[in-house]
């Protein structure tokens, strides 16, 4: 068996790792933030994916909140990370903050 291609889970483990100090600046920002999306009894249905995936391309740094689901708040952040290519940044209280940096660091903010 070839391990020339990276597994999933190593992609996504890879994914995960943000410098320290960039990830206590988006700490910081992400405070600030109310949340964009919400994780209702439905779970992470595809149009719930789409929003994400739509406000992540808009805003980059997200804060998602779970009033459904708050037990499995844990399982699905990671989830919703890998499913945006994103980071998940922090998990507190019953939300969850997610980064993905915008294609053109450039792109103006609307």
């Amino acid at each position: 068996m070839s391990n020339d291609t990276p597994s999933l889970e190593n992609q996504a483990k890879a994914l995960d790792k943000l410098p320290n100090a960039m990830v206590r600046d988006l700490k910081s920002r992400a405070q600030k933030l109310d949340p964009v999306i919400k994780v209702g009894h439905a779970g992470l249905t595809p149009e719930l994916i789409k929003s994400l995936d739509q406000a992540l391309e808009l805003h980059e740094l997200v804060k998602v909140k779970f009033t459904g689901l708050k037990e499995q708040k844990h399982e699905l952040s990671p989830l919703l990370a890998s499913s945006t290519r994103s980071h998940l940044v922090w998990t507190i209280g019953h939300c969850a903050i997610l980064f993905r940096r915008r294609p053109h660091p450039d792109a103006v903010n609307k």
